[in-house]
C-alpha cells in the first residue's frame, strides 16, 4: 500500500497532479555558449533534479537532437546550437512555453 502513494501530496499515485504541476510551475532558461575552440553549447538550466529525472530528459534530447551532451550541475549541457528545438522538444513534453525563456541568443 506504502508504494502506491505519492510522497509530495500523500495522495493515491492514480488521482495524484504533482507531475503535472511541476511541468507547468517549472522556469526554464536555455543560453548558449561559446567554448574552447569556439563550439557552440546550448544549457538549459532550471530543471530540478529532485523533483524530476533530468538525466533521462537529457536522454532524450541527445537522441531527438542527435547531439553529445551531458548532465552536470543542474544543467542540461548539449553540443551545438539547439535553443529552437530545445524549446519546441520541452513544450512537447508537456511544459509551458511561457515558462521557457531564451536568454544570450547569437
Amino acid at each position: 500500500m506504502v508504494n502506491n502513494v505519492c510522497k509530495v501530496c500523500g495522495l493515491p499515485k492514480e488521482i495524484c497532479t504533482c507531475g503535472d504541476l511541476l511541468l507547468t510551475t517549472q522556469v526554464i532558461t536555455i543560453t548558449t555558449e561559446k567554448r574552447k575552440w569556439g563550439k557552440v553549447w546550448t544549457l538549459v538550466k532550471g530543471l530540478n533534479p529532485a523533483e524530476m529525472d533530468v538525466k533521462n530528459l537529457a536522454k532524450q534530447l541527445k537522441r531527438k537532437l542527435a547531439c553529445g551532451g551531458t548532465f552536470k550541475n543542474g544543467v542540461i549541457e548539449l553540443q551545438g546550437d539547439h535553443v529552437n528545438k530545445v524549446k519546441d522538444f520541452l513544450v512537447s513534453q508537456g511544459f509551458q512555453p511561457e515558462n521557457i525563456e531564451i536568454k544570450g541568443r547569437r
